[in-house]
């Protein structure tokens, strides 16, 4: 029975945002959909078209935690948001475009290398957000542990540049595209030390050496985009190489 005396209950406050804060959930599910777009691409058979979408979904993953930042409207459900999204852009849909375009004639073998490839995918980025989330006063590692999943997408989708490069003489086995697959799932999951820009810092007077350096390589990008593509990954595995072997030079000389 309701007390006359007793004061309604007041609604809760309901709290307003500006529109534009959705700019980065709306980009997360804009890569989401570039990604799922991919498989359909790859069903089709237009692989070609399917790593451009990928390719996409990286860029738009690079875009909406700055543009969170950005706007102040970083949230909880927009840091699961984007994990989820990735799992699907750069854990299932490189693995299913890989398996559609080179891995059908071994099935069992490819499903396999599709299976490990997006297992650890998941566990890359179950360790990231765990990271990001360490108690006050714990220090957080100034680089990435461990290739991130765009980067792990990028490099696992190497055959198919190295094949639209230079012909299909080039194109590896199956049993090959499985086991790269799964070389790059074991370096998303390991404790290498892997390159970030996060922590680069240049001075004011070399910005613009940067500034054609970037227009140069999205001009290489649409005029040779396979040979790029795999000269970028190369560049990375060999940067990934000279930082493993200068962290075991330091832990070696600490020992």
């Amino acid at each position: 029975m309701i007390d006359p005396d007793q004061p309604a209950p007041q609604a809760p406050r309901r709290r307003r945002m500006h529109i534009l804060q959705l700019l980065p959930n709306l980009i997360s599910i804009l890569a989401l959909c570039s990604g799922l777009t991919a498989i359909r691409m790859a069903v089709d058979g237009q692989f070609g078209l399917a790593v451009g979408l990928i390719g996409l979904a990286a860029a738009l993953d690079g875009i909406d935690g700055r543009l969170a930042r950005m706007l102040k409207s970083e949230s909880a459900i927009g840091a699961e948001l984007d994990s989820l999204c990735d799992l699907v852009n750069f854990g299932v849909t490189p693995a299913l475009v890989l398996y559609y375009w080179g891995m059908r004639a071994d099935t069992s073998l490819g499903w396999i290398a599709v299976l490990i490839y997006v297992v650890c995918c998941m566990l890359r980025l179950a360790r990231f957000n765990v990271g990001q989330k360490l108690a006050e006063g714990e220090e957080k590692p100034k680089g990435f542990v461990g290739v991130p999943s765009p980067a792990g997408a990028m490099l696992a989708l190497a055959p198919i540049y190295l094949t639209y490069a230079f012909g299909s003489a080039m194109k590896p086995p199956a049993f090959a595209v499985a086991f790269w697959m799964v070389f790059v799932g074991a370096l998303m999951i390991s404790r290498m030390p892997t390159p970030s820009f996060k922590g680069v810092r240049i001075y004011a007077e070399n910005a613009r050496f940067i500034l054609v350096g970037s227009v140069a390589l999205v001009a290489a990008l649409l005029t040779y985009p396979w040979v790029t593509l795999l000269l970028l990954d190369i560049v990375y595995l060999i940067a990934i190489l000279f930082l493993w072997r200068k962290s075991a030079r330091s832990l070696r000389s600490v020992v």
